[in-house]
């Protein structure tokens, strides 16, 4: 599929920007049931409660022993297990582990500090081999580490420091620098005050997308990590645009990526 058809798809999210948040999420999670690959031969999932909070959980066919925590990206106010189930399961195919995606609670009905709590929570009791979160998830994935967890970090286009309009990059497609300021602002008020540039793990793996507002607020932590002697991988998919990795199975740069983020992934928990 070329890049543009993609984003023809995901720009239908946007045509009614105005309607009630209800309708949004419907269309939201509609949009990626309907175009998620065909889960990968041999997995199985259920949804459970770990820690009192709502999980999915993702086996593999001969899965090793251990699992991986997916935080989803959406926001904070968008996105589920459900919106993201494409992503996890094939996560835990290439991974070759139990891959458990965490439901947690959404603005506005609870705060940034709810679901990093409930985060947490799933974390701690799952001692995983490491943490991976796309966008909103990844910077609920950052704070996390920050909270106390040190294993290895997969981080999906996150949301890095605190984004501003000297910080970010210029627009893209899904994604506007106005569009991050305003759900920056749903949440300032209850994230962590940890530097950006601070490591939040010493082992971290990145995957950024080359039109993307985050992009450069992103490779400016990356390289301040590297400096403060963190063991960054970092790969940046050309053409793709924030929310490809919904399109992994379909999008030949996005796949190539993901790919090797993965490989990456698997190297660090070995």
């Amino acid at each position: 599929m070329p890049i543009d058809a993609f984003i023809r798809r995901l720009e239908r999210l946007d045509a009614e920007p105005d309607a009630p948040l209800s309708e949004r999420r419907e269309a939201y999670e509609r949009l990626h049931r309907q175009h998620r690959p065909p889960d990968p031969a041999g997995l199985r999932f259920e949804d459970t409660y770990i820690a009192g909070v709502a999980v999915r959980r993702f086996r593999p066919q001969g899965a090793e022993s251990g699992c991986v925590v997916y935080l989803h990206g959406g926001g904070w106010n968008l996105g589920s297990v459900e919106s993201h189930h494409g992503i996890t399961a094939d996560l835990a195919a290439r991974l070759g582990r139990e891959v458990v995606s965490v439901d947690y609670r959404r603005v506005p009905e609870a705060s940034y500090a709810a679901a990093l709590e409930e985060c947490a929570a799933v974390v701690t009791a799952c001692a995983p081999l490491a943490v991976v979160g796309d966008s909103a998830g990844g910077r609920l994935a950052i704070d996390v580490a920050h909270h106390g967890w040190q294993g290895p970090l997969g981080l999906i286009y996150p949301v890095v420091g605190v984004p501003t309009p000297e910080t970010l990059g210029d627009d893209a497609p899904l994604l506007s620098r106005a569009d991050i300021l305003a759900l920056w602002q749903s949440v300032a008020d209850d994230v962590p005050a940890i530097p950006g540039e601070r490591p939040p793990t010493p082992a971290i793996e990145v995957l950024a997308v080359a039109r993307d507002p985050l992009t450069r607020p992103l490779e400016a932590a990356v390289e301040a990590w590297r400096h403060a002697g963190a063991d960054v991988g970092y790969r940046c998919a050309p053409q793709m645009v924030h929310s490809a990795l919904h399109g992994h199975a379909e999008l030949p740069a996005m796949r190539e990526s993901w790919q090797a983020f993965c490989q990456a992934l698997v190297r660090r928990i070995a």
